[in-house]
């Protein structure tokens, strides 16, 4: 378990890495607006640290004209910790601590300021809150043996970073908006409606989750790996008594399941938009096929490439989306304030780049891209936005992290740029990631 949870952490952490570092150019060709790191001072006195007792820290761009009083929060990503080895490897990195952290960061995607490229919050105060706790902003306990100190405060960090945006102009917030990508859509879901709480009555909140709808699921193996690997987080962080405790209630004796979005969603009072593909590459890899449930490496090759999969994997892939779309099925069919962009993509985190938020080659559902869907549900355009796409291989729009086709396979081996570059260099991370989970 101990390999596995390692791997889970570090897969997911190096999939934002890649986001950062081989993204291709923003569709206008200027570079994304660089916003510095903001220490939040005032953390200390609330007992807010990072894993390793740095002071946490997010990165603030002001708002401008008329998007100066509405504000997008968005949380950070990288996969979790759930045992003290692997949270003292965390807290030895930027995961884990502000002191390794970039003090830059670059701002694109749903974040960007630029009207062309995000015209419905493009002006907005946009603010990333930097991740450093390894619990989805949402533990309170710690650790400590006379050799190792940690600290498990991500929802003491998520409250202190709050508290400092307040006075800064949040507390008058006309229109917000909680966003995240991965462990951060994951966070989306357990702070929505905290979040309202803080804001004025009148103010228009809502909250979207990419890439952070993580399924209970049942793996190849016939074992519920994520449910194990949270249920430890859970209890190793002190996480349930920030659960919800309507969940809770309703989940008991088993509170961990309310740190899975399918079950807490219905106890979400405030609007909600649920961006995802069917075929999220890193619930494929973790939740459906972890290496602990293949350890003869059969699936190999099929992780790496979707067109070397058989027709046994291919129908395992397809039972995920049917999965995945039957725990939404509820919110789809009776949320009448809700949203939702299922695509069936081999990616993860589809608000962050340019390329799949909005772009003329970004994905689209019945011809509507990511960032007109969600504008759409966010102010109201239209009776729903609610978009569901066909399943593998008719999608034809996507941005693939992995081959899905011919086509896919082609431009991840060749020397030239294509819209699939993103999967030349995370096929090589998965290969990295397979050698060692063989150790």
């Amino acid at each position: 378990m101990k390999t596995t949870t390692r791997l889970l952490d570090l897969t997911a952490a190096m999939v934002l890495v890649v986001y950062v570092s081989f993204s291709p150019p923003l569709v206008s060709g200027e570079p994304g607006r660089r916003v510095s790191m903001t220490l939040v001072r005032d953390a200390a006195a609330l007992g807010a640290f990072c894993l390793d007792g740095s002071l946490p820290a997010y990165h603030l761009d002001r708002g401008f004209g008329a998007g100066s009083n509405n504000w997008l929060l968005q949380f950070e990503g990288g996969g979790w910790c759930n045992d003290i080895a692997s949270c003292v490897e965390r807290a030895k990195t930027r995961r884990g601590s502000t002191r390794y952290m970039s003090k830059t960061v670059v701002f694109t995607g749903v974040l960007s300021n630029n009207a062309s490229q995000n015209p419905d919050f493009y002006n907005w105060n946009k603010v990333r809150l930097r991740y450093c706790d390894g619990a989805s902003f949402a533990g309170d306990s710690q650790f400590g043996n006379g050799t190792s100190l940690l600290y498990f405060r991500g929802q003491r960090i998520w409250n202190a970073i709050i508290l400092d945006l307040l006075p800064k102009g949040l507390a008058k917030a006309h229109k917000a908006l909680l966003t995240g990508c991965s462990a951060g859509g994951l966070s989306t879901f357990l702070h929505c409606d905290n979040f309202t709480s803080y804001l004025p009555t009148n103010a228009s909140v809502k909250c979207m989750s990419d890439a952070g709808f993580f399924l209970d699921a049942i793996d190849v193996a016939a074992n519920r790996t994520m449910r194990s690997f949270y249920s430890q987080l859970v209890s190793l962080q002190g996480i349930q008594k920030n659960l919800d405790p309507s969940c809770t209630h309703a989940f008991f004796p088993e509170p961990s399941l309310c740190f899975f979005p399918q079950y807490v969603l219905r106890f979400i009072k405030t609007p909600f938009f649920i961006l995802n593909s069917a075929y999220d590459v890193f619930q494929f890899h973790h939740g459906l096929v972890p290496p602990s449930a293949d350890q003869t490496g059969r699936w190999n090759r099929c992780k790496l490439n979707v067109t070397a999969c058989n027709p046994h994997q291919l129908d395992a892939l397809q039972g995920f989306r049917k999965d995945m779309l039957g725990a939404l099925m509820n919110f789809f069919r009776n949320s009448t304030r809700g949203g939702m962009f299922i695509n069936s993509c081999f990616d993860h985190c589809q608000s962050a780049l340019e390329e799949t938020w909005l772009s003329p080659t970004s994905p689209r559902i019945n011809n509507k891209t990511i960032a007109e869907t969600v504008g759409d549900w966010y102010f109201g355009r239209g009776e729903e936005a609610k978009e569901i796409g066909c399943p593998y291989p008719c999608d034809k729009t996507c941005h693939n992290l992995i081959p899905a086709s011919t086509s896919d396979f082609l431009a991840s081996n060749a020397s030239g740029s294509g819209h699939n570059s993103r999967g030349t260099h995370l096929t090589f991370l998965f290969l990295l990631l397979n050698f060692f989970s063989s150790l």
